[in-house]
């Protein structure tokens, strides 16, 4: 196998290119994936330790709250239930994430609560009594036991509670009682909405995982998650106390850039241990560097072609000689009209261009020749009109895209009232004028893709493409403008002359037979027009 030298230069030039492409795309694309790793991957880390500050910070507070009210001397003995009932409320009222605030005595008997809800009732197995009548609790996130069904749920969702519960201390130091709380899981909500929202501006697809250190459940994040098992070695680095980001994948194929906290709690507050995960689709954080990679890639196609072009051109430049003359030999081929390239600088070429021009000449000649006497063959001499020959040429092009189109073909003969007239009072010389003016109206008075043809003496014929619904009156409009025109005057000669025009028509379906029919039936119409008192147009009606 042979390959000529333009094309040899051409794609030696453009494999080179698409190698340097595929080295740049390497390079860059690695360096600029590490880069937008540590950007995006360093933001979501400083969100997520974000975040766990916050939901730190948010149990600190209340538990202080809780601390801050057990202290309160409503609480000491003897005990005042409607002002210890008071507090409860106010403590619910000015903070709603207190959905249960309850004032038990040392055997878990529920002595004042929060719109009474289980007053009176002993909770002493609950581990909100027993781990308050220690010291300070505050447990991990749990679905609703007693408080489900009595606490109002428009929603529906399952409710879910963080416990926080003191002991309280009479005047003595003895313990004889408990503070506890139920807060409402979904503050954490407002906690991930304070993060999130202003993230998902500058980030898409971004998600927020707040994971329990007890079970490894999810306890915040999308609606499908919540409550399922997260399993990842992204886990483990968090509970090893890091706060860092790290590209991951989550079971299948999804991969995550990654970005992770601890909660390590917040002063004296230890935490729970809670993992915040803050992640991304790796697809969409490293947009920008597939972005740039698509780039290098269409540049490096483009420089590709560009310089496949200037080896192409460089290739032709050293064998110009020969390929001009292909080049033309191909133009004339193609129908184009062009000189061969000559050279003196080679003998064999000068030959080469000098035979082929010769040859190019007496072809031309030729051509000429021929097309002069097809073109003769199809129009009228007088007056330039296509002839009868040129109208059944036309007429096999026009059935066929009539039946295409589903149209009609309306057919309008014509002859000239009064031309005999004119021929004898004026001479032959008058007449030949008048048929050329008469041939330059009737072509005015029709469109481009329609024939105006001369039969012969002062006879015409014209074929109008017209719709398949109203073809009679199409075509009459054209009649009646031709009838018109022609009945204006015709300045010859310093003379004004006069004559008329008789029209008949007929209309050719798709489905009808062949068209010549329809071209009798129009002369049969002409006939009619002339002997009803000429200048005017008559529908065959057979037609």
């Amino acid at each position: 196998m042979s390959i000529n030298l333009r094309t040899f230069f051409s794609g030696a030039f453009a494999v080179i290119i698409i190698l340097l492409t595929a080295l740049l795309i390497w390079m860059i694309g690695s360096e600029s994936t590490k880069s937008v790793e540590k950007s995006i991957g360093g933001s979501l880390a400083g969100e997520a330790n974000r975040m766990a500050e916050k939901l730190d910070h948010f149990m600190w507070s209340r538990s202080g709250e809780v601390q801050v009210l057990s202290k309160l001397a409503a609480f000491q003995e003897p005990y005042d239930k409607a002002e210890i009932s008071g507090l409860l409320n106010e403590l619910k009222s000015s903070l709603p994430v207190f959905t249960w605030v309850g004032f038990l005595d040392s055997d878990g008997n529920v002595l004042s609560s929060t719109d009474n809800i289980l007053s009176g009732q002993n909770i002493s197995q609950r581990p909100v009594f027993q781990e308050g009548m220690k010291g300070l609790f505050i447990g991990d996130v749990h679905d609703a036991v007693l408080l489900s069904k009595l606490l109002p749920n428009p929603g529906g969702e399952p409710l879910q509670f963080v416990d926080v519960s003191v002991p309280i201390y009479n005047k003595q130091g003895q313990t004889t009682g408990v503070l506890a709380a139920h807060l409402s899981w979904e503050w954490s909500r407002e906690v991930e909405r304070s993060i999130v929202d202003p993230l998902k501006e500058r980030m898409n697809g971004v998600e927020v995982l707040v994971i329990s250190r007890k079970d490894d459940t999810i306890l915040l994040g999308p609606d499908n998650l919540i409550g399922t098992k997260f399993s990842d070695k992204v886990l483990q680095k968090v509970r090893a106390g890091q706060n860092s980001w790290m590209v991951e994948r989550e079971g299948g194929d999804d991969a995550y850039l990654t970005g992770y906290a601890y909660g390590d709690g917040y002063l004296n507050y230890p935490g729970l241990g809670w993992s915040v995960i803050i992640r991304q689709p790796a697809e969409i954080a490293f947009a920008s560097v597939h972005q740039l990679e698509r780039f290098i890639i269409l540049s490096g196609l483009a420089a590709a072609v560009v310089f496949g072009v200037i080896g192409w051109f460089l290739a032709g430049w050293i064998s110009r000689p020969l390929n001009a003359i292909s080049k033309a030999a191909d133009l004339l081929s193609s129908g184009a009209c062009v000189d061969i390239p000559t050279s003196a600088r080679i003998t064999d070429v000068a030959v080469l261009s000098a035979s082929m021009q010769n040859l190019v000449d007496n072809l031309t000649k030729t051509e000429s020749k021929l097309s002069y006497m097809s073109d003769m063959a199809m129009h009228d001499s007088l007056t330039g009109l296509p002839n009868r020959a040129a109208l059944d040429e036309f007429m096999a092009h026009a059935v066929s895209k009539t039946k295409q189109n589903q149209t009609t073909l309306s057919i309008l003969y014509l002859d000239l009232d009064g031309f005999k007239r004119v021929n004898d009072t004026y001479g032959h010389g008058t007449g030949d004028v008048l048929l050329q003016q008469v041939a330059g109206r009737l072509l005015e008075s029709t469109r481009d893709h329609e024939i105006v043809a001369r039969l012969g003496g002062d006879e015409f014929v014209v074929i109008l493409h017209t719709s398949a619904g109203k073809p009679m009156q199409e075509s009459e409009i054209v009649a009646t403008r031709i009838i018109n025109k022609i009945n204006l005057p015709f300045l010859i000669g310093g003379e004004s002359l006069h004559v008329g025009c008789s029209v008949g028509a007929a209309v050719w379906y798709p489905d009808a037979g062949e068209p010549a029919e329809a071209m009798r039936l129009a002369d049969e119409a002409l006939y009619i027009s002339k002997r009803s008192g000429k200048n005017r147009i008559t529908f065959e009606a057979a037609s």
